[in-house]
């Protein structure tokens, strides 16, 4: 079908059929015959109609919607967002490539790297209707963290203006795909993932290796697989949402249903630069639904944005639907959200940013039409917490991974550990050991598990938290002391060494606040007080997002997890705190660390939606009176 054109009748009969509950013999079939059995059930309807005097004794003066009707446009402004009876491909995770020495994987996405090495600095333009903008006069830079004197990509200082014409432009598209039947919205998104499945996999991976310095299987399986799951999944939940409808049609007559409409307006969406795939994420999410979308990229992952947004328009999403804007946060939050057709917002990034949205969108109320849905995932301090019943073969790896992957820059990162004293000894010589072994480096070094941290902000950041704890060693009486790491080095990269503290005080500075950065902060307990080192772990910070407990005990297990209920959004028993897979553990944490809407799941898809609930009547009630006012 064409983009905006009306589906033909039979079309339309059909799949309202498949994919809404109907009313008993009203329609029991996908064909004429419907409405044949529907004629032909009168005896049915009017002892229905005797009981409650409200409807005809016959169906026959009940009039029979024509062809015309059905495939009109109303109709399909009425169920376009439902038409699709057609069984979807099987939606299943992606598969992980592992590029092992000698794989025919390793050889690509590296013959990848150097092809896009030879292509820098890209010029990556906004996107608006179809249009691509780019000031050659001014343009911002992009560089490679682990060697920020090289640019990767040029983009152009995001204005107002163009903004505005964007909101009107998504507005304008809004009109003709909220009513693009689902299934066709679906083969734009499942094409999306096969291409990124396929063509543009290791493209992906390469410009998120080279803009935000992650090692291979971090990009693998956030650019890759995490983009492809999103896509994929996002598709499936729509149809689960679609076929939520009342299971109830009472009295006999009547058809109720629920149509699933995308919001009035546009959704803003603004993404961070730790993962491609939320990028990804972000404004699509809104898109599966109906929703039309801007949406603004981190600075830091402009690259790897383009070709998010390339991947969507080879798939043939329509000009308008997504509107690509890299460039200034602040010019696009100011238009954005004074909007009076702002009808959401979805947001990942730093809990400051997000108050701010906040703040600002309670002082706009007023002025929008409808109140904005504001769904975000911000920041976290998460937690290991060691049960002494833990054993320490599955505490050491998970933590080292939970801790150090991407340099600590995931937002569910464990940043807290807490572990018994009878524990800690033999514990602590097995971290620092391994620590030992973490190699740092560029990412074309495919043998390094760090590499740098993404800015020279966030770098300086970083390094203020370890300094902060080496003056605390230096005291007299010191609450803190670096066990191992704490070098940084900014020379060629922005680079920070692994970094274990241990202190005795749990409410130590690097025990409260969100580092996003490779350091991890120990906190010893004595065995028995551990009650009071779960209240720190409990209450101990702002942010709610993901936590871990170690224990074989299964009572301990049952206790520590009913005990750290309000902890986390996310919680793992004996795993690390990180790596949530869509469609396995839908991710997101309460508190300060956000609503919660759960992205990678049928949760967060329902907030893009905007129910109409359709009772419809097919006979006309024979009295205005009720039995009860009847004469005896």
């Amino acid at each position: 079908m064409e983009f905006g054109k009306v589906m033909p009748a039979i079309y339309q009969v059909r799949n309202l059929g498949a994919r809404l509950q109907l009313p008993g013999a009203l329609l029991s079939a996908t064909s004429g015959k419907a409405w044949k059995q529907r004629r032909a059930a009168p005896e049915q309807l009017s002892k229905r109609a005797l009981q409650h005097r409200t409807v005809r004794t016959s169906v026959a003066d009940a009039p029979t919607p024509s062809a015309a009707a059905v495939g009109s446009v109303g109709a399909l402004n009425a169920f376009g967002h439902i038409l699709g009876n057609a069984q979807l491909p099987p939606i299943e995770n992606e598969t992980y490539k592992h590029y092992a020495p000698g794989s025919r994987e390793r050889a690509a996405l590296k013959a990848e790297l150097e092809a896009l090495k030879s292509q820098f600095p890209v010029r990556v333009p906004c996107v608006v209707n179809g249009k691509e903008y780019f000031d050659d006069a001014e343009p911002v830079e992009q560089v490679m963290p682990h060697d920020h004197r090289r640019v990767i990509a040029l983009y152009r200082p995001l204005d107002g203006q163009l903004v505005q014409k964007a909101i009107q432009g998504a507005l304008e598209a809004r009109e003709r795909w909220s009513r693009t039947p689902a299934d066709e919205r679906a083969a734009i998104f499942l094409k999306a993932a096969e291409l990124a499945s396929q063509k543009y996999r290791y493209r992906l991976n390469a410009a998120t290796m080279f803009g935000q310095s992650k090692n291979v299987w971090q990009a693998e399986i956030d650019a890759a697989v995490e983009t492809i799951d999103f896509w994929r999944f996002g598709v499936k939940y729509m149809r689960e949402i679609y076929n939520m409808q009342p299971p109830e049609h009472f009295p006999r007559g009547v058809w109720n249903r629920l149509e699933w409409r995308p919001l009035e307006g546009f959704v803003a969406a603004i993404s961070p630069f730790n993962f491609t795939a939320i990028g990804a994420n972000l404004p699509s999410s809104p898109a599966i639904m109906g929703n039309v979308a801007l949406w603004k990229p981190s600075p830091n992952t402009e690259l790897s944005s383009w070709f998010v947004y390339q991947v969507l328009r080879e798939a043939g999403l329509p000009e308008g639907v997504i509107q690509f804007l890299p460039g200034d946060g602040p010019s696009f939050s100011r238009a954005c959200l004074q909007h009076p057709a702002l009808a959401g917002v979805h947001f990942t990034g730093s809990t400051r940013t997000f108050r701010t949205i906040w703040q600002q969108v309670a002082s706009n109320l007023p002025h929008y039409r409808n109140y904005p849905r504001i769904v975000g995932e911000t920041g976290g301090k998460n937690f290991h917490f060691v049960h002494p019943s833990a054993d320490l073969d599955w505490v050491v790896p998970h933590t080292i991974r939970g801790a150090f992957e991407y340099q600590g820059q995931k937002c569910s990162a464990t940043s807290r550990l807490y572990v018994p004293s009878s524990l800690w000894p033999t514990l602590r010589d097995r971290l620092v050991r391994e620590m030992q072994q973490i190699k740092q480096g560029p990412v074309e070094d495919f043998s390094i598990f760090m590499s740098a941290v993404i800015n020279r902000q966030a770098f300086e950041r970083i390094r203020n938290y370890i300094e902060q704890a080496r003056t605390a060693s230096q005291q007299m009486n010191p609450v803190a002391k670096i066990i191992h790491g704490g070098s940084c080095d900014d020379r060629v990269g922005y680079f920070i060494q692994p970094t274990l503290i241990e202190t005795r005080d749990p409410d130590f500075v690097t025990m409260r606040e969100e580092i996003f950065g490779p350091v991890l902060t120990v906190y010893v307990y004595r065995d028995t007080e551990m009650e009071s080192a779960l209240d720190h772990a409990l209450y101990g910070t702002d942010y709610a997002l993901t936590g871990a407990i170690f224990a074989r005990e299964r009572s301990a297990v049952m206790a520590l997890t009913d005990r750290l209920r309000d902890a986390a959004g996310n919680f793992y028993i004996n795993d690390k705190c990180t790596g949530s897979i869509v469609g396995q553990q839908p991710f997101g944490g309460a508190r300060q660390s956000g609503t919660n809407d759960k992205s990678g799941s049928v949760l967060n898809l329902l907030r893009w939606t905007s129910a109409r609930a359709i009772k419809e009547s097919f006979l006309p009630p024979d009295d205005w009176r009720y039995p009860h006012m009847m004469e005896p």
